[in-house]
């Protein structure tokens, strides 16, 4: 729903101004809980189409681009399930990895409980600027509108939300950061596979809701005829608190951690963005709004104005990153300690 309003909402805490002409005031809109102007001169401004002439996020276009991301689904349909993520309690972390084979074109990972050995920290030892530089290598295979290096995708947001946020210095660092999960894509962190570590997360130990993306693979997932995980709240209490909430794997779950057990001083609303800004059936479709308590919701007027520039800022644009680069290790040095666990 789309409603016209003059004023912007109550996002908990103050905002900073925005440079919106006089003349477009009567043009702002609502979308999904954030004010944007329908056409600005200098605000950024969402692209139609992506890098590859498509609607964004349209998982149906016919490209050799969503063939990958077809069978990225499928993969992670199939093998996403309450007990390849649980270790019954959380907090969760990620996984040993012990052995990969690829058989009949298929791939057939054995693992242990997923989040003990990442709870660790102990993978690496380096900077905020430095996981960014480690990113340069790393395409993620779930995303229909971007090819690029992560690196590239990491500043365009941050650099976009700069621009309509001047005031936010959090959101800008926030922009940067958000992705910096995908580091379990690297043979350092041991090399995850996609499906473990990219594309939209949903919750587990409840039933599958269908505006998640290619749901019609999750007939093969196990826990979709597990009686106690297919039902509207499965193993949960509404309004428990996304908290209490076992999440699909990635790398959202994993930067959330590190930034949290690092002391950042980002406020929560940072932290809540990054650990679900791939919960796209919530913040996109409204699923799951029943598991959700007070202090989530507020976090999520905060999360839908930063999906905006996570989605739409992903384009062919280069950003000069040593222009740019002493602006973001002043925030860096403002919100996290100079060395990180990872």
């Amino acid at each position: 729903m789309t409603i016209l309003i003059e004023q912007q909402p109550d996002l908990g805490f103050p905002v900073g101004e925005k440079n919106i002409p006089r003349d477009t005031i009567n043009e702002l809109v609502l979308d999904g809980g954030f004010v944007m102007p329908k056409t600005t001169s200098d605000g950024f401004e969402a692209p139609e189409i992506n890098s590859f002439g498509h609607s964004f996020r349209d998982y149906n276009a016919e490209s050799e681009r969503q063939k990958t991301v077809e069978e990225f689904y499928r993969v992670n349909h199939i093998n996403q399930t309450y007990d390849f993520v649980s270790i019954s309690t959380i907090p969760r972390i990620l996984s040993i990895i012990h052995e990969v084979k690829i058989k009949s074109g298929l791939l057939i990972i054995n693992v242990k409980r997923m989040r003990e050995g990442y709870a660790k920290l102990d993978k690496a030892e380096m900077s905020i600027w430095e996981c960014c530089e480690l990113l340069n290598d790393v395409v993620d295979d779930s995303d229909p509108d971007l090819d690029e290096p992560q690196i590239e995708h990491l500043l365009q947001t941050a650099e976009a939300i700069r621009k309509d946020y001047p005031n936010e210095d959090w959101l800008h660092l926030t922009g940067l950061i958000h992705d910096l999960g995908k580091v379990l894509l690297h043979p350092t962190f041991g090399e995850l596979p996609q499906w473990a570590v990219v594309g939209d997360t949903f919750p587990l130990g409840c039933a599958f809701d269908e505006s998640i993306v290619h749901h019609k693979y999750f007939k093969d997932n196990p826990d979709h005829s597990n009686p106690s995980y297919s039902t509207k709240n499965g193993i949960y209490e509404e309004g428990c608190g996304l908290e209490n909430v076992v999440m699909s794997w990635g790398h959202d779950d994993y930067m959330y951690l590190v930034a949290k057990e690092n002391g950042t001083t980002l406020p929560p609303a940072a932290l809540f963005t990054i650990r679900y800004h791939s919960f796209y059936p919530l913040h996109r479709a409204g699923a799951y709004t029943h598991l959700m308590n007070e202090e989530d919701h507020e976090s999520l007027k905060w999360l839908k104005v930063f999906n905006k520039y996570d989605l739409y800022s992903k384009s062919k644009v280069r950003i000069d990153v040593e222009k740019v680069k002493p602006y973001y290790l002043s925030l860096i040095e403002k919100y996290f300690p100079a060395k990180l666990r990872w």
